[in-house]
């Protein structure tokens, strides 16, 4: 196993030097680079922020989406034996700055002059940060230079010093922290992770371990690499030497992948929630024959799916029309991610498995994973050769896993972070003096040890009649029904029964609006009846599914959906229940008065 991550880069780097490492995209063409071509670069900004006087662990901060110069940034940062602090590119300037004074940085890698400026507003609360380089913004060629600049600074250091970057990366210690991610958290103030070189090694090594890729996969990677779930697939990525795409535009996303055509992609439920309401609508949009055709493939490939899970046969005149669909319907689904995906990895929140089994009959498998910020993102995984819906999969090699108090889930291993930064007594309520850490999650583990997800800790709650609820599971059931939602919120705490909030999408309700005589902004189509009547109908369908203690006796449509900028969702696109709660009280009071 590399000592750590520059090493990791290096010897595959060595190992791979004429294939390809990356793609991005440059106007309408991509462009590619091996990894010879990647490792130059990286070692000329390596060398620049030697030349800048970094030291072993001093925090360097990278505030940007994700794009190509967001991962030689990293690797320049690991190469020269720092630690990357990850701000997300949404992060608000009080944040930022909280973030970048809280993990003292000394240099700041900002995406463009809107970073900036977030940097530039609180530079008197940053005493120890003396430099910023930027990806496209307006440099001044002082405290804000260039890509192109850091890398010249590098190339003149490397003049004096050649070995220089080799040097400090073999000398880099396993235990050396590599990186601080900023949990969002759903309550008070980002909590900086601290993950050591060594548990992204880990990482990568055990998802290699389980032969799930090879060098010859294509990975599109368009998620956050600000969030763990992103640097864990760089990781991977390191360990095994397949090539990467790389746009972080998410609504980029399914015209990137017709043109990439990847065998692989990890993202949020979201994205799947998003995919599937959106060929569901359109196919209902279009009506007659399709519709019917699209419906019935469905049913008979859900059906077919169930047989095979079960160990059964499938009838002769089923496997017909199987086949068939496959041609008219499955095909075109597939085709609309590019073709060749041989899995998509779903993790960051619980997936339904409403949706994972819809998405297999078209033959398009999703694996969910589970892990955390402070275990390095990937502790459990399904496999594609050996999956079950509904789980994350057993835990990945060299961690441990037990269930505590209240079925908590409680994990060990080399993945597992350092503490959080500067938080003696928030790290010590999460670790155990042994090395286990509290994930605040609720499971069960079947006798195979496949790990089934049941509740946050926190969300859990009791009805005044004595019924524990767990609103996550209620509130994937609709977004799986509602090709239209976007969010759906339960609530009924220590009440009589269950209420909920809901928010829609703003792209699908206005397809939708357009196709029933509905007119007006967002605000103006969810006010209307016809789009009451027609939430009401998806509410009526959940409720049908639900123990009669879960379901929802009363609910209402927000007249605008929640968003990261009005500080209801995470960076990550978590809601933040008690932010959601507090803001809405009063709507949630009346529900009962």
């Amino acid at each position: 196993m590399p000592a750590n991550v520059a090493v990791q880069f290096l010897d595959r780097v060595g190992e791979s030097a004429d294939h390809e490492a990356f793609r991005y995209p440059v106007g309408e063409s991509w462009e590619s680079v091996t990894w010879r071509q990647a490792g130059e670069r990286v070692q000329a900004l390596a060398a620049g922020l030697l030349s800048l006087g970094i030291q072993p662990e001093q925090r360097v901060g990278i505030a940007s989406g994700t794009r190509y110069e967001w991962i030689l940034a990293d690797l320049a940062i690991m190469c020269a034996g720092g630690a990357t602090t990850t701000v997300y590119p949404t992060t608000n300037s009080r944040d930022t700055a909280y973030i970048l004074g809280d993990s003292e940085c000394r240099v700041v890698f900002a995406e463009d002059d809107e970073q900036l400026a977030k940097v530039r507003e609180h530079k008197s609360e940053l005493p120890h940060l003396s430099k910023v380089v930027t990806f496209d913004g307006e440099s001044d060629g002082d405290w804000v230079i260039s890509l192109d600049d850091l890398a010249d600074l590098g190339a003149a250091h490397l003049a004096e010093h050649a070995d220089a970057v080799e040097e400090v990366a073999r000398a880099i210690d396993p235990e050396q922290l590599a990186t601080l991610i900023y949990t969002s958290g759903t309550t008070g103030r980002p909590k900086g992770v601290r993950l050591k070189h060594r548990s992204w090694v880990y990482e990568g090594e055990a998802i290699k371990a389980q032969d799930i890729l090879t060098e010859d996969d294509l990975q599109f990677l368009w998620l956050p690499m600000a969030h763990s779930f992103g640097k864990v697939l760089l990781s991977t990525q390191m360990a095994i030497g397949f090539a990467t795409a790389i746009d972080g535009r998410v609504d980029r996303i399914v015209d990137n992948l017709g043109v990439v055509k990847p065998t692989f992609m990890g993202a949020a439920p979201r994205i799947f929630e998003k995919a599937h309401g959106r060929i569901v609508t359109m196919t209902a949009s279009e009506g007659g024959a399709k519709e019917k055709i699209f419906t019935q493939a469905f049913k008979v490939g859900l059906e077919v799916d169930r047989l095979k899970r079960e160990g059964k046969s499938v009838p002769l005149p089923l496997k017909l029309q199987h086949g068939l669909f496959d041609k008219l319907v499955f095909s075109k689904v597939r085709d609309r991610f590019g073709g060749r995906v041989r899995f998509f990895i779903s993790g960051a929140a619980a997936l339904n498995q409403d949706i994972a089994e819809w998405f297999h009959a078209a033959g398009i498998l999703i694996l969910e994973g589970y892990g955390l910020t402070e275990t390095s993102a990937g502790s459990f995984v399904n496999h594609p050769d050996d999956y079950r819906f509904g789980t994350v999969g057993p835990a990945v090699p060299g961690t441990e896993v037990k269930l505590g108090e209240g079925d908590e889930i409680m994990i060990k291993g080399p993945g597992v972070m350092d503490g959080y930064h500067n938080l003696p007594e928030e790290t010590a309520g999460t670790l155990t003096e042994d090395g286990w850490l509290h994930t605040g999650d609720k499971g069960s583990l079947d006798a195979d040890g496949y790990l089934r997800i049941t509740g946050r800790i926190k969300e859990l709650f009791k009805t005044s009649g004595g019924k524990y609820i767990a609103p996550p599971a209620i509130e994937s059931k609709f977004k799986a029904i509602c090709p239209y939602a976007s969010q759906f919120m339960v609530f009924g705490d220590e009440r009589n029964f269950c209420v909920a909030l809901v928010t829609l999408d703003p792209d699908a309700i206005a397809g939708w609006a357009a196709e029933n005589d509905v007119t007006g902004d967002y605000s103006a189509i969810v006010g209307s009846e016809k789009c009451h009547a027609m939430v009401q109908g998806y509410v009526d369908e959940l409720n049908s599914n639900l123990n009669r203690w879960e379901t929802i006796k009363k609910w209402e449509l927000l007249d605008h959906d929640l968003t990261v900028e009005s500080g209801e969702l995470t960076p990550s696109m978590k809601v933040k229940r008690n932010v959601v709660q507090s803001n809405y009280q009063d709507k949630i009071d009346a529900f009962y008065a």
